[in-house]
C-alpha cells in the first residue's frame, strides 16, 4: 500500500519567526530570549512546520499575549486531509503500478514451479530435480533483488513526494498568517482554544488549490 505517510523530517531552526515570516516579532527582550533559546535547543523538534512552542516563563500570560498575535495549526490533519496528499498517493501509485504487477506475476509464477516440483519432485529423475530446485532458487534470489530494488525506489520517490507535499503545506499557513496578521504560528499543541486554530482555514485554502 502506498502512503503519503512516512516519517517527517525534523528541522531545528535559528531563527524560527524571521524563516517562518520574513522579518522580527517586535517584542520585549525577555520574550525574544526564549524564541531563541528555545530555536537553539537540540531537544525541541517541530513536525513539517519550523516552529516554536513558547515557554514564557519571564512574562505574565497576559503580558505575552498583548505582545504576539498565535495561531495553532494540526499538521497531521493537514497532511491527511489536503487534496495534494491523495493527488501525490495516487502519482505514486501510477508510477509504480507496472513494477508491481511484474513483481505480483513473478511472485505467483514461483510459487506454482515450486508447488510443481514439491509434488512431481519424489518421480523426477535425480539430475531434472536438482536442475528445477536450482532454477527456482535463482529466481527466488532475482525475485528478491527486484523486490528489494522496488522498494528502494519507492521509498525515494515517497519521500521526494512527502517534502514537495510539505513545502506546500508550510507556503499556505505561512500566507495564511501574514494575511490574518499573525506572529507567531504553533504546530501541533498539546492544547489550544478554538480561536487560535487555524487548521481549517489553512486546509480550505488547500483545498481550493487542489481543485
Amino acid at each position: 500500500v502506498l502512503r503519503p505517510g512516512g516519517e517527517l523530517q525534523e528541522v531545528v531552526p535559528d531563527d524560527v519567526v524571521g524563516q517562518v515570516f520574513g522579518r522580527q516579532v517586535d517584542t520585549v527582550h525577555g520574550f525574544v530570549e526564549n524564541l531563541h533559546k528555545a530555536s537553539r535547543d537540540s531537544r525541541i523538534k517541530t513536525v513539517l512546520l519550523t516552529f516554536v512552542t513558547l515557554a514564557a516563563t519571564s512574562l505574565p500570560l497576559a503580558a505575552a499575549q498583548a505582545q504576539a498575535k498565535i495561531g495553532v495549526v494540526n499538521v497531521a490533519r493537514l497532511l491527511q486531509e489536503a487534496p495534494q496528499a491523495q493527488a501525490a498517493s495516487q502519482a505514486l501509485e501510477n508510477e509504480f503500478a507496472a513494477r508491481k504487477r511484474d513483481l505480483q506475476n513473478m511472485e505467483r509464477d514461483l510459487k506454482a514451479r515450486e508447488d510443481k516440483l514439491q509434488k512431481d519432485g519424489a518421480t523426477m529423475a535425480e539430475a531434472e530435480r536438482r536442475n528445477q530446485e536450482k532454477a527456482l532458487r535463482d529466481g527466488q534470489r532475482e525475485f528478491a533483488r527486484k523486490q528489494n530494488e522496488f522498494l528502494e525506489d519507492l521509498n525515494v520517490r515517497r519521500n521526494e513526494a512527502l517534502g514537495q507535499l510539505q513545502r506546500s503545506v508550510l507556503q499556505e499557513v505561512q500566507a495564511y498568517a501574514k494575511t490574518a496578521g499573525l506572529d507567531l504560528v504553533i504546530a501541533d499543541a498539546l492544547y489550544a482554544s478554538a480561536s487560535i486554530d487555524i487548521t481549517a482555514q489553512v486546509l480550505a485554502a488547500l483545498q481550493a488549490k487542489g481543485r
